[in-house]
């Protein structure tokens, strides 16, 4: 089953270690503007949202920064995203949820594979995260498929 989920990521972090937050400094030069999104600690500083419908999907500091190479589907509507096949985005940055129980709002769709993606609960935008069912505590949310506030 394992197999399953190293084939959704990227061939670059099949082989890496599991993810662990960078020193601040590494989150800092990561891109512009993260000063502002990523703490001391490595923490969410602002609050996660959907970019659609603005739903508050993290509270700050519920999450920690990381960087793993992740195969998530192209967002779409739900309609769309049935009626179409493949397709998607390499995905970098994420913000790294270890208790599903952490979201304010987040939904998961049915296993493909081994893996559920992550959704908005409210207005089903996504997947805006990914989470293979073989490590259960390990929950990944795009940054660059939410918005911060």
């Amino acid at each position: 089953m394992a197999a399953v989920c190293a084939g959704m990521e990227a061939a670059a972090a099949a082989a890496a270690p599991p993810p662990s937050p960078p020193p601040p400094a590494a989150a800092a030069a990561a891109g512009p503007g993260w000063t502002e999104l990523v703490c001391a600690q490595g923490r969410n500083l602002k609050a996660v949202l959907c970019q659609r419908c603005g739903s508050r999907v993290l509270l700050p500091g519920a999450a920690t920064f990381a960087r793993r190479e992740l195969l998530l589907p192209a967002m779409r509507k739900k309609a769309a995203a049935a009626a179409a096949a493949g397709g998607g985005d390499v995905v970098r940055e994420h913000w790294l949820v270890r208790d599903m129980f952490s979201f304010e709002n987040v939904g998961f769709t049915r296993d493909v594979g081994n893996v559920k993606f992550l959704v908005c609960a409210d207005c089903e935008a996504g997947p805006i995260g990914w989470h293979c069912l073989d490590d259960k505590d390990s929950f990944y949310v795009a940054l660059e498929r939410v918005a911060h506030e």
